[in-house]
């Protein structure tokens, strides 16, 4: 067995002000959503990927991909967006098997109103604080950090979760 790479002082430092800073960075956006919009990072998250489609409409299994969830932990999810009239649920028209999560009017009204303050949340605490070189650095790491790790991604195992299709 090799020998572990041991991460020399600049490594760990960078590395440790990295997870500290993703720490904070995600309480401050969370504290903002919930102080100023009602709604929670992954309510967030379900709203805007649903509005940004054409019909406001995607697949369980698409939304589940996109939020890197289990269909299951997704599914319970949005039986509390439900309950509050954020989403809506629908057979799937081409398949029986599947499930379709609709955004309705009071979930783009929120998602409409939350948007600028979350968008100005995200400038405030990171975007405004990088010069333009630092941004770009920080457009090709992520991209490849991400590239990276999703080529490398097992499917997911829902097999106790219902068939979504």
């Amino acid at each position: 067995m090799d020998a572990p790479r041991w991460l020399d002082g600049r490594e760990d430092r960078a590395w440790r002000g990295y997870r500290r800073m993703r720490r904070l960075l995600d309480l401050e956006l969370a504290r903002d959503l919930a102080r100023d919009a009602g709604l929670s990072e992954p309510d967030y998250d379900v709203l805007s990927d649903l509005s940004e489609t054409p019909d406001g409409r995607l697949r369980l299994s698409e939304l589940a991909d996109r939020m890197l969830w289990s269909r299951s932990r997704l599914s319970h999810h949005l039986a509390r967006m439900r309950q509050r009239g954020l989403v809506d649920r629908e057979e799937c028209a081409t398949d029986g098997r599947g499930t379709v999560v609709v955004l309705t009017a009071q979930g783009r009204r929120a998602i409409e109103a939350a948007a600028p303050g979350h968008v100005a949340a995200v400038r405030r605490h990171l975007i405004d604080l990088l010069e333009p070189d630092e941004l770009a650095a920080l457009e090709r790491f992520t991209h490849r950090v991400v590239d990276r790790l999703a080529a490398g991604r097992a499917p997911r195992d829902d097999t106790d979760a219902p068939t979504d299709g």
